[in-house]
């Protein structure tokens, strides 16, 4: 059974850094896709970050140049640095992932129960 568990959010001023983690188990880590969603109060939940199996990557536009996203395969882990944060990145964050078919991402399906970030002004 999949499971992916996130950590690191919390509470930080505005222009301040967190590092969200997501702990996964209960499947070929390395050949899934993973990504970083987030939905805040009232809106969709949007795609963040995803990285493929070869550790190729995409970012929403308004987290370029300040979101990383990187995994650990043999720690079966991915994370999400989030530096010069504002208060439209208030949200909850999830982890997902998702299988890969001819080479690209199928669409997310295990997703984890997410972790709150606040940034205030």
């Amino acid at each position: 059974q999949v499971q992916l568990v996130e950590s690191g959010g919390g509470s930080v001023q505005s222009g301040g850094s967190l590092r969200l983690t997501c702990s996964a188990s209960g499947y070929k880590y390395s050949s899934f896709c993973m990504g970083w969603f987030r939905q805040a109060p009232g809106r969709e939940r949007e795609e963040v970050a995803v990285i493929e199996r070869d550790r190729t990557t995409r970012y929403a536009d308004d987290v370029k140049g300040r979101f990383t996203i990187s995994r650990d395969n043999a720690n079966v882990t991915v994370y999400l640095q989030m530096d010069s944060l504002k208060p439209d990145d208030t949200a909850m964050y999830y982890c997902a992932a998702a299988s890969t078919y001819g080479g690209s991402c199928t669409p997310f399906s295990y997703w984890g129960r997410g972790t709150q970030v606040t940034v205030s002004s």
